[in-house]
């Protein structure tokens, strides 16, 4: 194959199959890094894949320097207008939620959980070079020299032994209304509050991507193999932040979910909830005034009001935001202008960050920060890391293959009219998505 050269193919955009094809087909000894955006419409536009040249884990204050510097120094210079799509130069990127800690201080609380996994604050996978699939074809972007010839083969299938939440559901309850406690108080408006769920793992997280992607069909899914024993199985609804340079600067927009309600019931219960559409509006505010630190003045609004997204296992309320990035503002500065994702986190922000470090009882690693893209034009995709598993773990042959566990978190805004028995509910109907993944797996023959 040549540069840009073009090749017939099925498209992967929409098409859980093509997924599998590319997973079962990458090489056993090449990490493999990977966007997999599924749907209709604009938010099925492609699927990227590539091997790392590099890997770089970045840890502790300096972590914040360092990711400015890296994206800096790899950007094209003056942005010019292009498509959105990978270049096949950029970076894959995991922020995690708790590299808050460095960028506001004052939101750590006096007794933060308990650090029991060991993530990194921030990973940067740089690639030269990769596998682009856009309406039906499969193109080679930047060097092809970095870009392995894909052979099928048949993926080790995992074991993975149940779902346990962790802590206990009762003790989820009870924080959750300590939560409303706080709102009462006038501490917040909304804090976002989250349970962990986990397994042991064995196996593939190739064909646990498969099986994820087939359940979810995430518009703005990813798998990350991030060496060390640890990778990152996205299944995100949620885009936190996508830049695009176009001949008036780089736009930039950003869309918020708030209000879940499980597919099994209606649109029009979530579509007509007074308190959901009064969450989702409290975030659209906190998202501008996160964009207006680094946006033109004026250019800010709100590009689509509150609409009904139906995924295969609930409906969410959604929102977009859009503006226009100053010239003096690259990329890493939107970034981290808006980091945490406001969704979820809470209102007052960095009051909400303090009460969830209070009450949650371990940190979210990659949980809730985010998970994408920086391309060297200017262009970028980050996902909001919801519905997202991660897995930590022992090395074993093939460069996709850990003995370990899996962490996968749900958690819920939490306002003055909640009931923690409800709450808990919506989180475990987040939570559905990954419990059918783990049945499939029992359940299931190897990913071919």
């Amino acid at each position: 194959m040549t540069r840009e050269s073009t090749i017939p193919a099925p498209p992967l955009r929409g098409a859980p199959d093509e997924c599998a094809s590319l997973l079962a087909s990458w090489p056993r000894d090449r990490p493999l890094a990977m966007l997999a955006s599924h749907g209709e419409g604009p938010f099925a536009r492609f699927s990227f894949a590539a091997s790392p040249v590099s890997e770089r884990e970045l840890r502790g204050p300096e972590a914040i320097g360092i990711l400015r510097r890296e994206i800096a120094a790899h950007a094209s210079g003056t942005a010019h207008a292009c498509a959105p799509l990978p270049t096949g130069r950029g970076h894959f990127v995991m922020l995690g939620y708790d590299l808050f800690r460095h960028l506001e201080p004052t939101a750590v609380a006096a007794n933060p959980p308990l650090d029991d996994r060991d993530w990194p604050d921030a990973i940067l996978l740089r690639c030269e070079g990769g596998l682009l699939h856009h309406r039906g074809s499969t193109e080679i972007r930047g060097d092809p020299g970095v870009v392995p010839d894909p052979a099928p083969r048949t993926l080790p299938h995992p074991i993975i032994d149940g779902l346990r939440p962790d802590p206990s559901d009762a003790d989820y309850r009870r924080d959750v209304a300590r939560v409303i406690e706080h709102v009462h108080a006038g501490d917040c408006f909304q804090a976002n509050l989250a349970q962990r769920f986990g397994s042991r793992f064995r196996g593939s997280v190739r064909s646990l991507a498969s099986l994820a992607f087939e359940a979810a069909a995430p518009r703005y899914g990813a798998l990350l193999e991030c060496g060390s024993g640890r990778a990152i199985v996205s299944m995100s609804p949620e885009l936190f932040l996508e830049t695009t340079p176009g001949p008036d600067g780089v736009e930039v927009r950003t869309r918020p979910i708030k209000g879940t309600r499980p597919s099994s019931r209606s649109v029009e219960e979530l579509a007509d909830s007074e308190k959901d559409a009064a969450e989702l509006h409290m975030i659209v505010d906190l998202m501008r005034n996160d964009l207006g630190r680094v946006c033109r003045i004026g250019s800010i609004r709100v590009s689509q009001p509150r609409t009904i997204e139906s995924h295969p296992t609930v409906h969410h309320g959604v929102a977009e935001i859009s503006g226009v990035l100053r010239e003096d503002q690259g990329i890493a500065d939107l970034v981290l202008a808006a980091f945490p994702p406001g969704s979820v986190t809470g209102a007052p922000k960095v009051r909400a960050m303090n009460i969830i470090d209070e009450l949650e009882p371990v940190r979210r690693g990659p949980y809730c920060g985010a998970v994408g893209w920086i391309d060297d034009s200017g262009y970028a995709v980050l996902n909001v890391a919801i519905r997202t598993i991660a897995a930590t773990g022992t090395p074993l042959a093939g460069a996709d293959e850990i003995d370990g566990r899996l962490d996968y978190f749900a958690g819920c805004g939490i306002v003055a009219e909640s009931d923690p028995d409800e709450e808990h509910r919506e989180s475990l109907d987040k939570a559905e998505v990954f419990r059918r993944v783990v049945e499939s797996a029992a359940a299931g023959s190897p990913r071919r």
